[in-house]
C-alpha cells in the first residue's frame, strides 16, 4: 500500500564503491523484514543508481535497467532507453543496473538475452518480478553446491509461470542471499559475500 516500504539499503548507509556489508547486516541496520542482495552497484562505474528516490548515478550502459516508480509500477528497459529526464518526470523511486530483462513486454519468457554465455549458464540467482503496483516477487536460487543453480532461460520461464508482467535479474553467484527476520534463509554459494547494496522490505511509520 505504501511504496516507501520497498527500499534499498546501502552498506554502512553510505553511497560509494568502497563500502560493503553482508545482506544480514544491512537488513538489521534498516529493520528490514525481508532483504535480498541488489545489483552490487559499487562493483562498476557504469549504469544507473537510484536509491529511495535519490539519483546517485546515471552513466551510459549497455545493460538492461530496471526502474521502480513512486506509483508502484516497474519497468525494465535497455540502458540506451533510460534518461534522467524521463526518470525525474515519471517519478523513479529505485533503479538497478545489472540484468538482463527476464520477460518481454507481454510478460512472456525470452529465448535470447542481453548477456554473456557465462551469465546465461546455470548459476545461483537473485531476481525480482512485478505483478502490479504494490505486488512483487523476489526469487533467490542456490547453486554451485547441492543445488545446481538455474539458467537464465529457465529463470525466465519461472517468472512467466509465476504470472509476473516484468522480471529482472540482479547480481548472482556468491552474492545471492535472502534474509528473513534477520536470518539467512537460503544456502549461499561460498557462504555468501558482502555487497554494496540490498533490496529490502520494511515497515514505514
Amino acid at each position: 500500500r505504501d511504496i516507501t516500504c520497498f527500499q534499498s539499503a546501502m552498506a554502512q548507509n553510505t553511497y560509494g564503491s568502497g563500502y560493503r556489508d553482508s545482506i544480514t547486516d544491512m537488513a538489521v541496520l534498516n529493520n528490514a523484514m525481508l532483504a535480498i542482495n541488489g545489483d552490487y552497484y559499487g562493483n562498476t562505474k557504469e549504469g544507473v543508481v537510484i536509491r529511495n528516490g535519490v539519483i546517485y548515478r546515471a552513466n551510459q550502459t549497455n545493460c538492461d535497467v530496471c526502474v521502480l516508480y513512486y506509483d508502484g509500477s516497474m519497468r525494465v528497459m535497455p540502458g540506451s532507453a533510460f534518461t534522467v529526464e524521463d526518470a525525474i518526470r515519471d517519478g523513479a523511486w529505485q533503479a538497478w543496473t545489472f540484468g538482463p530483462a527476464l520477460l518481454d513486454t507481454d510478460g512472456e519468457s525470452l529465448a535470447a538475452f542481453a548477456s554473456t554465455g557465462r551469465i546465461i549458464s546455470a548459476n545461483p540467482r537473485t531476481a525480482i518480478g512485478y505483478y502490479e503496483p504494490g505486488h512483487y516477487c523476489m526469487v533467490v536460487v542456490d547453486g554451485r553446491g547441492e543445488s545446481a543453480g538455474i539458467t537464465l532461460p529457465r529463470l525466465s520461464q519461472l517468472f512467466e509461470e509465476l504470472g509476473c508482467r516484468a522480471a529482472y535479474n540482479l547480481d548472482g553467484g556468491n552474492s545471492s542471499v535472502m534474509v528473513w527476520n534477520a536470518e539467512v534463509v537460503n544456502d549461499p554459494s561460498g557462504g555468501g559475500r558482502e555487497s554494496s547494496d540490498a533490496v529490502i522490505i520494511r515497515e514505514v511509520f
